[in-house]
């Protein structure tokens, strides 16, 4: 039976409502741009008015669902498990994957009370400096907020700048770090452009230190555990045993077109991208050794199976769960060396 507009809006906001639930009303929307999971509202089980139709245009119903579903936890949270440490996330797909896989934030729930202000398709770029006032330095607006009450920081960002797609052409930003195939598969620096590279992990060091500092400008927060990770170990398409087949991509959407294009084996793109998360960890640890509770939570390893990973560069449910089990080692741990748990 078909429902309006505004009764599958109501769905949609409403946390007790099983994000399953909603799919019965939408279908996904493929290759909507670098990890930005969008849907569409379907025409048989919901009508819509014209003006319905320019509203859901507008809206991008995957990261807007999610996102007032997780504030309306978040505060129902507050009031059923005041007992609970209140930490915020910001961050790309990794803290907040519209509504087909649970994600780290998802697993993480269920021991904290997380106000999430993460977006599908967001990037260090966007949320540090974005044009946008109303994304741009978010998380500082919600620190402020909640400066009496919040116990860590979680932050997710790098995997759009470095293997997204450029705003303005579309084209994957990985190509721009890809050397065409020179016939030695072992030779993985070889593939890789050092000068973008560089150039590129230099901007995510002035955009996580700007992070950094904006949050110790707060007398309140000047000690607060900051958590960061630099993703793990990828399988580009197409692996060996690759069933991988995900409803809001293509199955080659980030890294293996840019590799065919370079005529780039799989295998030796593993390792290409492996290096390149490897500095960003690096990176990653120089912030850490300045800062002592800047925390980096590595989770390379964490999703060792193809059968972890939903898609090129993000888990499973079951895959994210591996990360978020890291995660809240490190969280528990400098939570209780802060005083904030037991």
């Amino acid at each position: 039976m078909r429902i309006t507009y505004d009764e599958f809006l109501k769905l949609a906001r409403d946390p007790s409502v099983p994000e399953e639930e909603l799919l019965k009303y939408c279908d996904v929307v493929k290759h909507t741009g670098a990890f930005d999971i969008q849907f569409r509202v379907k025409p048989d089980m919901v009508e819509m008015t014209e003006i319905d139709e320019e509203f859901e245009n507008a809206l991008q119903i995957g990261n807007w669902a999610s996102r007032i579903r997780r504030y309306w936890s978040f505060k129902d949270a507050l009031h059923d498990h005041p007992e609970r440490p209140m930490l915020i996330s910001e961050g790309d797909s990794w803290f907040q994957f519209p509504i087909l896989v649970d994600d780290v934030i998802d697993h993480l729930s269920s021991h904290y009370n997380i106000y999430s202000l993460g977006a599908a398709g967001d990037t260090a770029q966007n949320m540090v400096y974005g044009a946008s006032r109303a994304r741009r330095r978010e998380y500082l607006s919600a620190l402020t907020e909640y400066k009496d009450k919040v116990s860590g920081f979680l932050f997710s960002a790098a995997g759009n700048d470095i293997i997204g797609e450029d705003p303005d052409t579309g084209v994957a930003m990985l190509l721009d770090l890809l050397k065409d195939f020179n016939g030695d598969i072992s030779d993985v620096d070889g593939h890789i452009d050092r000068a973008v590279l560089d150039e590129k992990l230099a901007f995510l060091k002035g955009a996580y230190e700007r992070v950094i500092s904006d949050i110790r400008s707060v007398a309140e927060l000047k000690d607060l555990p900051v958590f960061v990770h630099g993703y793990d170990y990828v399988f580009p398409y197409k692996w060996e045993g690759d069933t991988r087949d995900p409803l809001h991509a293509a199955q080659d959407e980030w890294l293996g077109e840019p590799l065919s294009e370079r005529n780039i084996p799989s295998v030796l793109g593993r390792k290409i991208i492996g290096v390149m998360l490897d500095e960003l960890y690096d990176m990653l640890e120089g912030l850490e050794a300045m800062d002592p509770n800047v925390v980096v939570v590595d989770c390379r390893g964490a999703m060792p199976n193809l059968s972890d990973w939903v898609d090129e560069i993000h888990g499973t449910s079951d895959g994210f769960a591996k990360v978020a089990i890291r995660f809240k080692a490190a969280i528990d741990q400098a939570l209780v060396a802060h005083g904030a748990m037991t």
